[in-house]
């Protein structure tokens, strides 16, 4: 079973998920002219703004629970900063080399394109749910390519992929850091996270919007400061760390050995599932955004990426690059534990045990809700919502005692599918994106708020409901 399941890996990861991520990637810097790069100060003014009520946001009547721009940002960030920030940055740096790092800095600056395009299209195509917006990949692939079977493929591979495949991978690392740090027995935590994921998951989006607001930003505030502190004691072994990262990214004796080829899978394999760049995942938590156009959630959520890779990926990989422990034969949590005592002192691993305790928890509600919401688009059977919720939490407890290379192993052939199936809607659906950003910035250039209607695009003018 571990052999088959690697040579699916392999061969997704080696041949497919890299052409067709970067390429998608380059094609919309170069299609939206690097928007990702030349908005980024509109993006910041727009987060700032965010929290503010929106009174013109929709035209056509709001459901009751309003979630804003900043809850939604929230919500895709708790599950974009989980543990693959912190044990995936280990896993990509002690199996791809120093070189792994660049890596995922590329798919960040490329894959934010990717992340514009889908979450404008999820905003542009969301429909009315019962208590907030809803869309996401599902959606946009059936209003705007008409084909059902295509969007419920996708609600089907989502919904596999973040409440069942992507969960073990957050309770599997909370556990062994648990279990390094106070010896707490993974049946036990496997336990306590079951109950607890029970217990939150039941509150719906708008609870889940409401904790990751407070959470989200205090907990990825504090491991950037710690990671910063280490990088000033360790300032003068930092023009190292830096040619560490290029030489193994593009070194002559890695690219003789093959190193090179390992570490570019394994920093688009690892960048990819912390910031989900076109994986088509953050466009469910955009999609419920009230805002009055599609483009400021498009462009909010761009900003995601980066501050996921570029600054808490970055914090992790530098902590374990500037320790001087990335090649002592430890790999995830375990590794970025062991270069924060190295740095800081034994505490250090207590600290970063109940860091990983917040960013994974955080993540695994996160992701239940995306399952949820596409299990409503395929069609809410009575009680699909209660099996979902008692599927997802076994799964939390079951990843508790797995090993840790059956569970990334799954997790990533589950998120290649999904990738794959998204990217090529994106494809097929950005100009759209494309038509929204120049309203978006000839509305801007005459000085106002942009307002989105729906006679923009008359084709899909019937197809936008809640424009």
């Amino acid at each position: 079973m571990t052999d088959i399941i690697d040579l699916i890996n392999d061969f997704l990861w080696s041949y497919v998920l890299i052409v067709v991520l970067l390429g998608a990637g380059l094609y919309f810097t170069l299609n939206l002219e690097g928007v990702q790069f030349r908005m980024i100060g509109e993006m910041c003014r727009l987060l700032v703004r965010s929290g503010k009520k929106d009174d013109t946001s929709i035209g056509q009547g709001k459901p009751g629970g309003r979630i804003s721009s900043f809850q939604a940002f929230a919500v895709s960030l708790a599950s974009r900063v989980g543990t693959g920030n912190v044990a995936g940055v280990a896993i990509a740096i002690a199996l791809g080399g120093p070189g792994a790092v660049f890596w995922m800095w590329v798919v960040a600056f490329l894959g934010s394109a990717n992340a514009f395009v889908e979450s404008t299209l999820a905003q542009l195509f969301k429909v009315k749910g019962e208590h907030s917006f809803r869309g996401g990949p599902a959606y946009y692939i059936q209003k705007g390519l008409g084909k059902r079977w295509y969007a419920c493929t996708f609600a089907v591979l989502i919904t596999i992929t973040f409440a069942l495949a992507f969960n073990p991978v957050q309770s599997n690392t909370i556990a062994i850091a648990l279990n390094n740090s106070f010896g707490i027995d993974n049946i036990v935590t496997g336990g306590v996270l079951l109950g607890l994921t029970l217990a939150v998951i039941w509150g719906g989006i708008r609870r889940i919007a409401k904790i990751n607001e407070i959470v989200v930003p205090a907990m990825a505030v504090f491991y950037l400061l710690l990671a910063l502190y280490v990088v000033i004691v360790r300032i003068s072994y930092f023009p190292h760390v830096m040619g560490l990262i290029i030489e193994n990214a593009f070194g002559i004796n890695q690219i003789a050995g093959g190193g090179i080829g390992m570490a570019m899978i394994m920093g688009v394999k690892r960048g990819l599932f912390s910031n989900e760049a076109g994986e088509g995942s953050t466009p469910n938590a955009a999609a419920t955004a009230d805002v009055s156009h599609p483009v400021k959630q498009g462009l909010i959520q761009t900003l995601g990426v980066y501050t996921d890779t570029l600054l808490v990926c970055t914090a992790t990989a530098f902590i374990i690059l500037c320790s001087g422990v990335f090649d002592s034969g430890l790999t995830g949590i375990e590794l970025t534990q062991a270069a924060l005592a190295n740095e800081v002192g034994t505490a250090a691993t207590i600290f970063v045990a109940i860091a990983i305790v917040l960013f994974g928890f955080t993540s695994i509600v996160a992701n239940y809700y995306y399952g949820e919401t596409n299990i409503d688009f395929i069609g809410r059977f009575k009680g699909s919502h209660t099996v979902l919720r008692l599927l997802s939490a076994a799964m939390v407890g079951i990843g508790s005692v797995a090993s840790l290379n059956l569970v990334w192993a799954l997790a990533d052939i589950a998120m290649a599918l999904m990738t794959l199936c998204n990217i090529v809607a994106i494809v097929l659906l950005g100009r759209f994106a494309k038509r929204c950003l120049e309203d978006y910035q000839a509305q801007r250039k005459r000085g106002l708020d942009p307002i989105y209607h729906k006679n923009t695009i008359p084709e899909i003018a019937e197809k936008t409901e809640c424009w």
